[in-house]
């Protein structure tokens, strides 16, 4: 991952890219035993050789028509064939939509999520997508930016697309882990959003959006992982339930961190959309700012069913309180951000405006 972001030539980029790949089957596979666990490594291996395949001829298309993968190179060479390039960047764009769920190259999520093992779900929601959204924004601010024009509304359909699918479609969940592939999904079309205003303020908030996203991502799987009864770990809506009656205290974390996810003030998450919609409308990009904010509203209903599940409903029998040192810091630690953000949002602001790539 590490290689694909500081990358500045195409072939450097793939080569992380892929490697990156690798690794994520391998770990979407980890539970060999269970059919589910094979069944995700399998979906993800098929489809991201597709979209790895679409994404190098992309690349191969740019080479031909710049005679360069270097990407200040393919700058200076845009004006020569603008229109031709611009295919290369569509089949690129639709290699990095499926590395991130954007909608329409989503439908690997959920059964990925659900199949892998708790840990590695977790690490699919946060790090590949850190990874996959850095390179969106490297990849068309720093070669490509001159062709805005013809990207944007590519980005501009992705964020929509995203957040309304990613609403609607985790409604009907009842696996929390299909739930929250679902939401994650809507989040990326947030973080979308920010990219596609072209502007140093747009990408700026999409990387405070990605960091408080991670943010409460971690609160939200460290409660997850304590949901646990003789080594087994329990992942239904309906395990949740009267939860706030045997464990007041994770039912607390696990209500402030929806709130935050739903978007609710002065929760972190609320600052998070707060600076997107601020970046976007700036742009006059209202018709993407009011999606945004009733797909916010639509996806509050699926994060208040879960609390009053926690609150109201019948109590079931106690999971295990046997947790690790670790695991009980996540949470302490990412709720008290989350919760306590408000006292100083400008310190986070303050180190990624340091961040200008234009």
């Amino acid at each position: 991952m590490m290689i694909m972001i500081n990358s500045n030539d195409l072939i450097v980029f793939y080569m992380g890219l892929e490697l990156q790949s690798l690794a994520l089957y391998v770990l979407a596979t980890f539970n060999r035993d269970q059919i589910k666990s094979s069944e995700a490594g399998l979906k993800y291996f098929v489809l991201s050789a597709l979209s790895s395949g679409l994404l190098l001829y992309g690349c191969s298309l740019i080479y031909g028509f710049t005679g360069s993968t270097n990407f200040n190179v393919i700058a200076n060479q845009l004006g020569s064939s603008e229109y031709a390039i611009t295919f290369g960047i569509v089949f690129i764009l639709v290699g990095l939509a499926f590395k991130i769920s954007a909608v329409p190259f989503h439908m690997w999520a959920p059964d990925v999520y659900e199949g892998s093992p708790t840990s590695v779900t977790l690490f699919f929601t946060m790090v590949p997508k850190v990874a996959a959204l850095t390179v969106f924004i490297r990849f068309l601010y720093v070669p490509f930016l001159d062709l805005i024009d013809q990207w944007q509304m590519i980005l501009v359909f992705l964020s929509i697309a995203s957040m309304l699918f990613g609403a609607i479609a985790a409604i009907g969940q009842t696996n929390l882990k299909r739930l929250v592939a679902y939401s994650s999904i809507g989040h990326v079309g947030y973080a979308l959003a920010g990219v596609a205003t072209g502007t140093n303020e747009g990408m700026q908030s999409s990387v405070i959006y990605i960091i408080i996203y991670i943010l409460m991502n971690l609160g939200l799987f460290s409660c997850l992982l304590m949901m646990k009864r003789e080594n087994q770990y329990y992942e239904k809506i309906e395990d949740l339930s009267g939860l706030s009656k045997n464990h007041p205290m994770l039912a607390l974390s696990l209500m402030i961190i929806l709130f935050s996810l739903a978007g609710i003030p002065p929760l972190a998450g609320f600052f998070a959309k707060f600076y997107v919609f601020k970046s976007v409308i700036e742009q006059s990009m209202y018709f993407l700012a009011i999606v945004g904010l009733l797909s916010t509203v639509v996806a509050a209903f699926y994060y208040l069913r879960l609390i009053k599940i926690m609150y109201f409903d019948k109590e079931k029998e106690k999971y295990d309180m046997d947790h690790g040192l670790w695991l009980k810091f996540s949470l302490t630690f990412s709720t008290l951000l989350i919760l306590f953000y408000f006292i100083f949002p400008s310190q986070l602001i303050e180190v990624v405006s340091r961040i200008n790539i234009i």
